[in-house]
């Protein structure tokens, strides 16, 4: 056995140093910046993609401190870090979980962002530490844009939906005042011709029948028109304020539909600002539109409250609900809004709409549902969004 002792050393040795060579070789053909560093944190292993990230030789990197990649502001940070980490004795962590973004330095001075995770092995007496990172420049400019892109999108929305709402006003405002007063002196034509008819030696039933007939067609054609301009703006919302516009198309909705509402408006007597008091509305509007066409609903609460941050807006229905939350694009708020969707799963922009005017307001929507117990949607905006200029500031 003695003989042998020395060929199973050199064996053992041989295949430590294939080990060796074989992770040296992918730690030099891995895409991702490698470095690995001692105790000391100085620089031990460099590969060719750490050499491209940083713009120095490994050459000149190894025997160098780590330091040197990281800025300024960060160094001492870094060193804690590490230092917690090797006494944590976790092999793998992923690093910059308590930041936002970590950053690199190059040998030029330029920063980037980086992502990049840490692990630890024993070596002898000491510990070593690899870092694998990745320059994200790139990602986070094209993260940036597309940002920026749903800003300026939400900004365009909000401005159309503005453009709209003045439009709507002004159409509205045309067909009560000019085409309302219009078929009022027509209806009033109409009686005088009546009254002169009925005077005349002619007195024939067919006329009195085409007049009576007319009067009935104007009255019809005066209420489709007070109809009409009421969905595209209640006079109301701008004469007398959000509260009486609300109960007016609570009101509308149970005659309309024949579905129960009940509803608590408690605001306090807040004047909220003309902004603010449309994009309410429209929500309300929007929800019980959705309401008496999906959700197969007998009743209606809705809720309208405040505290002294936020104002809460709540419409639940005993409808249908849905069942399968997760699997509606956007993910289960999408998704739970059976009332706002069709079971054939048509494409709908009610949610998206009151998401987007809760959006313009800074607040939020949640919804909760579930398959035959109903569908909530309930609306928080901050109050401070709520008000008139001068009443917030």
């Amino acid at each position: 056995m003695e003989k042998h002792a020395p060929a199973n050393r050199s064996s053992r040795q041989d295949g430590e140093r294939l080990s060796e060579a074989r992770m040296m070789g992918i730690i030099r053909s891995s895409m991702e910046a490698i470095i690995t560093v001692d105790e000391a944190q100085t620089i031990l292993i460099f590969n060719p993609a750490a050499e491209v990230v940083f713009g120095v030789p490994a050459a000149q990197a190894i025997g160098s401190s780590l330091g040197r990649f990281i800025p300024d502001r960060f160094r001492a940070g870094h060193a804690r870090y590490v230092e917690q980490f090797g006494a944590t004795g976790v092999t793998e962590r992923q690093m910059g979980r308590q930041l936002r973004v970590l950053y690199g330095l190059r040998e030029n001075g330029d920063e980037f962002p980086i992502e990049a995770s840490i692990s630890q092995t024993r070596d002898g007496d000491g510990k070593l530490y690899t870092v694998m990172l990745r320059d994200i420049t790139e990602r986070m400019r094209a993260e940036n844009l597309l940002k920026q892109s749903r800003e300026e999108l939400r900004e365009l929305s909000a401005n159309l939906q503005n453009v709209r709402e003045i439009e709507k006003t002004r159409i509205a405002r045309e067909l009560h005042d000019e085409l309302g007063q219009l078929l009022t002196a027509l209806k009033i034509d109409l009686s005088s011709l009546e009254h002169a008819l009925g005077e005349s030696d002619v007195r024939s039933p067919d006329v009195a029948q085409r007049v009576a007939a007319m009067r009935k067609l104007i009255d019809m054609t005066v209420a489709s028109v007070r109809r009409i301009a009421a969905d595209l703006r209640p006079v109301m919302l701008d004469d007398l304020g959000l509260v009486p516009a609300i109960e007016w198309l609570v009101n509308d909705f149970t005659q309309r539909y024949g579905i129960a509402v009940e509803h608590r408006v408690q605001v306090d007597s807040v004047e909220f600002s003309g902004t603010a008091a449309t994009a309410i509305f429209r929500i309300v509007q929007e929800a019980l539109t959705n309401v008496a066409r999906h959700a197969d609903a007998t009743r209606v609460e809705l809720t309208l409250g405040m505290d002294e941050a936020n104002c809460r807006l709540r419409v639940a229905d005993d409808g249908r609900g849905a069942s399968d939350a997760a699997q509606w694009p956007g993910g289960a708020d999408d998704a739970s809004d059976a009332s706002l969707l069709s079971p054939v799963r048509d494409k709908s922009f009610g949610l998206l709409g009151i998401r987007e005017r809760a959006h313009m307001l800074g607040g939020t929507v949640a919804t909760d549902t579930a398959s035959g117990k109903g569908f909530a949607l309930t609306v928080t905006l901050p109050l401070a969004g709520l008000l008139p200029q001068e009443a917030s500031s």
